[in-house]
């Protein structure tokens, strides 16, 4: 009877799931007291959700995304932060993994984008339905059509750049970071 290997234990998987949860909220709680990270906080947030999928796997890393996710509604100040990463930030590195399986270039950028955009339309909807703030909306309908789509070629851009800083922080993780945190190298 063998013993099961270390970073596969349950008491593994579950003392990983609390240290990304705990960081998770932390970042969010944190988009209260830097309103100007907002974004930035959530998106490091779902790096932290990456890390889980690649050490455990795919499975664990969605229960702590759901986990957190419930968590940071009630937790954080900024309900748009929580909204962005729910819809988008927290999911996506994981998600990811599965749309990196797609040989086509052209298709699996297809892919990310209309999954971006399905997020950010659906976070705009409910921020502007449920949440009632309607200030960005307003000014929106303001500016008109033309400003409507340089400000989602903007959105997508950064979208983009977020799903190709992934490969660079998972490579960061795996060169510098956890080589310490294990005492490997």
């Amino acid at each position: 009877m063998n013993p099961e290997p270390k970073m596969q234990s349950t008491s593994y998987r579950v003392a990983l799931g609390g240290i990304i949860s705990s960081l998770c909220l932390i970042c969010m709680f944190l988009t209260g007291i830097f309103p100007v990270l907002y974004i930035t906080l959530p998106m490091i947030a779902g790096i932290l959700m990456m890390i889980m999928s690649v050490e455990i796997n795919t499975s664990w890393a969605y229960l702590t995304f759901a986990a957190t996710s419930i968590l940071a509604l009630f937790i954080t100040f900024d309900k748009e932060a929580a909204l962005l990463y729910i819809l988008l930030f927290g999911h996506y590195p994981v998600t990811k993994q599965f749309i990196e399986k797609i040989r086509n270039t052209t298709v699996r950028i297809i892919t990310k984008l209309l999954l971006f955009n399905i997020c950010i339309i659906s976070e705009f909807y409910i921020t502007v339905k449920i949440l009632g703030i309607t200030e960005f909306y307003e000014e929106l309908c303001k500016k008109g059509g033309f400003f409507i789509i340089i400000i989602m070629i903007f959105i997508n851009l950064i979208c983009l750049t977020y799903d190709y800083s992934l490969k660079g922080m998972l490579a960061l993780y795996f060169s510098k970071i956890k080589p310490k945190l294990t005492g490997y190298r």
